[in-house]
């Protein structure tokens, strides 16, 4: 645990460490699968992780709102999770590609906003212990989308490109799991 910081502070780094782990990782592989492995010419491999990039940072705006409407933020994170895990795995599969590709969009939606959200529910506004404690946060950001590269990079190009994707959803796996055993440390503040 982190000196005087909320217990759900080191679930929530690793949750979001391993989802950026998941996230930054396809998307080291998706531009060269596309290429050497379904030969798609450059441009087109470019247009499709443009358009999947823009649409990964627009559906955070719907997730935020289903959560604070409907969902709330602990029921919108555990569901873009396992929609993730979902389209991770569906990347294994050729034929499943824009299916995955839209699942992956779809859970980023409800996930990413919401981990940040629910995070600053445990802090006031004026609370002393907040800067440090996003700043462990982003911490956890940071090192996922380092080693994630390198790992799922490397097996994707060297050894398989659907083993890379799977790595992913892995990751992906480790961080919802961790997320929701540490459940009675983060409901509170949902």
């Amino acid at each position: 645990m982190v000196k005087g910081q909320p217990k759900a502070l080191v679930s929530l780094f690793f949750t979001e460490m391993w989802e950026r782990f998941s996230y930054y990782g396809m998307r080291a592989l998706l531009v060269l699968y596309l290429v050497q492995s379904e030969n798609f010419t450059e441009f087109e491999a470019l247009k499709v992780y443009a358009i999947y990039t823009g649409l990964v940072y627009v559906t955070p705006i719907f997730g935020g709102y289903f959560a604070d409407r409907f969902l709330g933020y602990n029921k919108a994170i555990i569901i873009g999770g396992l929609i993730m895990i979902l389209g991770h795995f569906l990347m294994a599969f050729p034929n499943f590609l824009y299916v995955a590709m839209g699942l992956l969009i779809i859970g980023n939606g409800f996930f990413k906003p919401n981990i940040s959200t629910l995070l600053g529910n445990f802090y006031s506004k004026t609370d002393p212990k907040r800067d440090a404690g996003f700043s462990f946060f982003y911490v956890g950001i940071n090192l996922g989308a380092f080693m994630s590269p390198l790992i799922i990079g490397f097996v994707g190009e060297t050894i398989d490109w659907h083993l890379g994707f799977s790595l992913a959803a892995a990751g992906m796996c480790l961080g919802l799991i961790q997320y929701l055993y540490h459940q009675n440390k983060i409901i509170q503040a949902d």
